[in-house]
């Protein structure tokens, strides 16, 4: 088990009822997708690590890691936002002369690329709050009593569940490999990914039987049986919500807030 369904499991929002943190994280997500200002993602991105470090008890050395995983895809690409072409030189706060144009970045262009970085980051630490303090398991439950299709759910945890199977492979074929320095060279390195690639593929098929098989000795009859949920709703945890989502919408409408 990785660590991040780890702490789903033992963090202290655990026992707080699903539909909350799934409300709670869906409507910041929504609000970092459709706000214009770049107040809102910041806002939330800080709400979200408060709620997964203070109240869940996540270590923070362990969220600034997760953290660091996109952000190490989106600054690339919020670079790329940032450098445009011009044909005057001189619009530029700093650039290069390329022939008849010009490339650099502009005041706009930052601005732009900060507000992509900042929602961003803003929807993935809404990701990240309810995946930390919510096992799938009550989120499947959650969604089944909206209606999703049964198969759908178990098509969702059976794909959650060999994530964990098929990284755990994967770190037992690389120590193997590595003990016999098949990474040692550029040219054995790529010859021992592949075999790990394949090895992978050989050993998921596998267990996806041994899965099958194990489910049939269990009466499986093409139904994973979920527990429901029994907690109530809490209306102090909903009405926390509701202004916590007031307060972000008043700070994306404040005056001088609101992105242009």
């Amino acid at each position: 088990m990785l660590l991040i369904d780890h702490y789903a499991y033992v963090n202290r929002l655990s026992r707080v009822h699903p539909a909350e943190k799934i409300i709670l994280a869906l409507a910041t997500l929504l609000q970092c997708l459709l706000s214009s200002s770049p107040v809102t993602p910041l806002l939330a991105a800080l709400l979200m690590a408060g709620l997964v470090i203070a109240p869940a008890k996540i270590p923070p050395a362990y969220y600034a890691r997760l953290m660091l995983v996109p952000a190490a895809f989106l600054l690339p690409g919020a670079l790329a936002v940032a450098v445009c072409t011009v044909e005057d030189i001189q619009s530029l706060l700093w650039g290069v002369q390329l022939g008849g144009r010009a490339a650099g970045v502009t005041a706009g262009s930052l601005a732009a690329a900060a507000a992509v970085l900042l929602k961003s980051l803003g929807a993935v630490s809404c990701l990240y709050f309810l995946v930390l303090t919510t096992p799938v398991a009550d989120v499947c439950a959650v969604l089944g009593r909206l209606g999703l299709p049964a198969l759908l759910l178990e098509i969702m945890t059976m794909m959650y569940r060999f994530i964990f199977v098929l990284l755990a492979t994967a770190r037992r074929i690389y120590t193997a490999q590595a003990s016999r320095l098949g990474y040692s060279r550029v040219k054995s390195s790529f010859y021992s990914l592949g075999r790990l690639a394949t090895g992978l593929f050989t050993k998921s098929l596998y267990h996806s039987e041994m899965l099958y098989l194990s489910l049939s000795a269990r009466c499986y009859a093409g139904k994973i049986a979920a527990p429901p949920v029994s907690r109530p709703l809490s209306a102090r945890n909903m009405a926390l919500i509701a202004a916590v989502q007031l307060a972000l919408l008043a700070a994306a409408l404040w005056p001088g807030g609101a992105g242009r």
